[in-house]
């Protein structure tokens, strides 16, 4: 099992957490679907050859996003990450993806 965790812009949050679930990630048991989310500020810097959905080149910028974390498990995650790079709006997707031992 993994677990992974990826940041989206809040109003992109309902739609990602959705594919996440279709595509197998958040299976814990006989529940489906199952995520943990939590608002913050993202914070970066588009540099020249960048194409920012939020933001404009070389001008510092901030973003509500929705950190969203679920399990999957391992012969699911490449198709699970594939639909999250489908869907979600940031030329680089922030995504991290973490063993686990339980």
């Amino acid at each position: 099992m993994k677990k992974i965790v990826v940041y989206v812009p809040v109003p992109h949050a309902d739609k990602l957490r959705e594919a996440i679930g279709k595509a197998g990630g958040g299976k814990i048991g006989n529940y489906t679907f199952c995520s943990f989310s939590v608002r913050g500020v993202g914070r970066f810097k588009p540099e020249n050859g960048a194409n920012p959905h939020i933001g404009k080149v070389n001008r510092f910028e901030q973003v509500e996003e929705e950190r969203i974390e679920f399990v999957c498990e391992d012969m699911l995650v490449k198709g699970v990450v594939s639909e999250i790079q489908k869907i979600h709006p940031y030329e680089e997707v922030p995504i991290d993806i973490y063993p686990l031992e339980n």
